[in-house]
């Protein structure tokens, strides 16, 4: 039996949206390199609570009392697709000789997989209501905004709070793995928590929008709103000391399509904001802003762009060698192989044209079910909401093409995260606007009785 939360001295029970929020404060708040001890593999807590989510899902569908959702929706079914698609390219990999550092190396694609299918589907299930869906944002918010003080600490303080956060039971991936810190340019990338600089910098990209949405919708509320304008505040600050160009193209995807959405004064508002951030930026982070610039200006030159690009030749040379399946999800890593900073080329090698195929669907299913939720509602803030979403879910796929997306489980987590969001947001307005007008209360009969008779008969038929 549930309780009802909005009985006085109630307390509201456990569902999906509390153990979506328990992984993504375990994926934000822990350090990137600290893995469990005693596994025969390396795994993360964060990586251990998604598996979990698969299992109450799992076991979920099988009962009727744990309060899961049930039947197939474009979410789910776009998320089941994909899964085939890669159990057959890992099937494909397994037949054929694989030496055992590359076979173990698909074996734990496969288990980081199965976790990310569980976050999908606990998002689209589990995740009842939009009150639900908020709070899970939320949270990711705030841990964002916690991430970034880290970030800052590491880039303005040059104190790095990660060294300090060696927790029982853990241990470090590698001693080359526990540094957070770069540089570019004579100034400092921070990762923060995560793995490296530039998915720290994407994630911030995708999680800023949220931010501001949340700020914009508790004004129009009256709700305490200056709170949510720190987070972004923050955020945005992180992004900016993680001195990553994929991140500032992920903002200008955001951006563009969010100002197609948004009224002219909230598009000008923001403008106005920005200038007065990087202002501020320029005054608190000397060069910062310079730096930035030449990234763009001396792109043509820029030693990592070329570096990208030289190795298009010897990856499409391996493509050619398994061009539908791949050679195997997870068997092409640095220090055997050459290192391809490009997702797309990766997935090519790694899973073929299907792999491929099946990494971009699933997010452009994504998309499309979080603008399906838009047309579906008349809120103002659903409506945002819903095309936020749509718009930091085209941030990977641009964010692809600049990096290795998928071998950094920060942002590869929120994006998987976010397409549940899409399908949780789609399946509580269907809910919604299928529900019955709620019928006349019986106190409202008695007054029928002083009516005259076509009063009465403008008011309609009384319960029962």
């Amino acid at each position: 039996m549930r309780i009802d939360s909005s009985l006085p001295g109630s307390r509201r029970r456990a569902d999906g949206a509390t153990l979506v929020c328990l992984f993504v404060l375990s994926l934000l708040l822990i350090p990137a390199r600290l893995v469990l001890r005693g596994l025969p593999m390396s795994l993360t807590l964060a990586d251990v609570i998604a598996l979990l989510l698969l299992l109450v899902w799992l076991l979920a569908q099988f009962t009727t009392t744990l309060g899961a959702a049930k039947g197939a929706t474009p979410a789910r079914t776009a998320i089941f697709a994909y899964g085939m698609a890669f159990l057959t390219c890992y099937g494909f990999a397994s037949l054929g000789y694989l030496p055992s550092d590359e076979l173990n190396l698909a074996d734990h694609s496969l288990v980081l997989f199965a976790g990310y299918v569980g976050l999908v589907l606990m998002m689209c299930d589990g995740v009842r209501g939009r009150d639900r869906l908020d709070f899970v944002l939320k949270t990711v918010v705030v841990a964002g905004a916690i991430v970034s003080v880290v970030a800052t600490c590491q880039y303005l303080l040059e104190f790095d709070p990660t060294t300090y956060m060696s927790l029982p039971g853990f241990r470090h991936t590698s001693v080359e793995g526990t540094e957070t810190v770069m540089s570019r340019a004579d100034l400092r990338r921070v990762a923060a928590t995560l793995g490296h600089p530039i998915e720290f910098g994407v994630f911030c990209s995708m999680v800023l929008p949220f931010a501001a949405h949340f700020a914009l919708q508790a004004r129009d509320r009256g709700e305490p709103w200056r709170r949510w304008w720190l987070c972004a505040a923050l955020i945005a600050a992180g992004l900016m000391f993680s001195v990553s160009r994929s991140a500032v193209l992920g903002m200008v995807v955001v951006g563009a399509v969010l100002f197609t959405g948004w009224p002219l004064k909230r598009c000008l508002v923001s403008l106005g904001a920005l200038a007065v951030f990087l202002g501020v930026m320029k005054v608190a982070a000397p060069g910062l802003l310079g730096t930035f610039y030449n990234l763009f200006a001396n792109a043509g030159s820029d030693d990592s762009i070329l570096y990208r690009t030289h190795d298009y030749p010897f990856a499409l040379t391996e493509v050619s060698k398994h061009p539908v399946f791949g050679r195997g999800i997870g068997t092409w890593y640095p220090y055997k192989h050459q290192v391809f900073d490009n997702q797309y080329l990766l997935s090519l090698v790694e899973t073929g044209v299907v792999g491929v195929v099946a990494f971009v669907g699933v997010i452009v299913c994504g998309v499309v079910v979080a603008l399906r939720a838009r047309r579906l509602s008349g809120d103002p803030h659903v409506r945002n909401l819903a095309l936020t979403i749509a718009a930091c879910l085209l941030v990977p796929l641009v964010g692809a093409a600049t990096f290795d997306l998928l071998s950094y489980p920060g942002v590869t987590s929120l994006m998987f995260l976010l397409i549940g969001a899409a399908g949780a947001l789609l399946r509580a307005l269907k809910a919604e606007n299928a529900a019955p007008a709620p019928a006349p209360t019986p106190a409202a009969e008695p007054a029928r009785a002083g009516l005259r008779p076509e009063a009465v008969a403008q008011l309609g038929p009384g319960p029962g």
